[in-house]
């Protein structure tokens, strides 16, 4: 079932997501050479407690695995999502990052993603990056009321298709709230006018992940990897359906 939201609860929606909004934009004076991922998810973990928040990621658990170690996924090139912080991943020139936050604040949760460059990266890092990004807006565009949930996925998928990426296979966006992962699921790619009708009142983690090379993925414990090892990007924002336009609630 997918839950609206009360006014109430948005409230508490804004507050989680804010943090995160502020936690994104901070990273950008972060990222650079030489940093290692455990730096980053130390310096995350550290803002969002100071926030008053708690990290929703950290001690995430699904059958089979270890819980989450870290407080953010902190995926580097061919790592799509998922990528656990560690003091041996060196960040270096020409590298992108992706950095998947969650936040949890009053029992109500929020979700975002960004990839970031490292210093200058490659005319084909570049394109994807440009085109995850557009792609996401195209998604939220798409996630109003009286529309479908297919035609998010739609929008998503065709304009990922258009530039010659590819929307990496099986992994999706999600509703979010009380739960951090809550009804429907939101695929990246569909067909316009399925799915579940759009409603005000839904807040959705929509989140576009795209590969140069191929739709195939391959998994390694926690963390997905593109399946020939080219680059994947992912752009994410929590947002919230209206009687108007959505709104993004993980902007600062």
């Amino acid at each position: 079932m997918i839950h609206l939201k009360t006014p109430s609860e948005i409230v508490k929606m804004r507050k989680s997501c804010q943090i995160i909004g502020s936690l994104l934009d901070s990273l950008e004076g972060i990222i650079r050479p030489g940093v290692n991922t455990l730096e980053l998810d130390r310096y995350a973990e550290d803002f969002i407690r100071s926030h008053g928040g708690n990290p929703s990621f950290k001690g995430y658990q699904i059958p089979g695995l270890k819980p989450f170690p870290g407080s953010i996924c902190a995926s580097v090139n061919s790592a799509i999502v998922h990528g656990i912080p560690r003091s041996n991943l060196i960040l270096k020139e020409g590298d992108i990052i992706g950095i998947d936050v969650g936040v949890e604040l009053d029992g109500y949760h929020g979700d975002a993603a960004r990839t970031y460059r490292v210093g200058k990266v490659s005319t084909a890092a570049e394109m994807l990056l440009t085109a995850t990004y557009e792609s996401l807006f195209l998604g939220i565009a798409a996630a109003k009321a009286g529309n479908r949930v297919g035609d998010i996925s739609h929008a998503i998928g065709a304009y990922v298709a258009s530039k010659g990426f590819f929307v990496a296979d099986n992994l999706t966006g999600h509703g979010i709230g009380r739960n951090l992962h809550e009804e429907p699921q939101i695929p990246n790619s569909g067909s316009a006018g399925r799915g579940p009708r759009i409603a005000a009142g839904m807040t959705f983690a929509i989140e576009p992940m795209v590969n140069i090379g191929t739709n195939g993925v391959k998994e390694k414990g926690w963390e997905f990897h593109v399946a020939d090892d080219s680059l994947s990007a992912h752009y994410e924002h929590t947002i919230l359906v209206t009687d108007g336009e959505p709104e993004i609630l993980t902007i600062a």
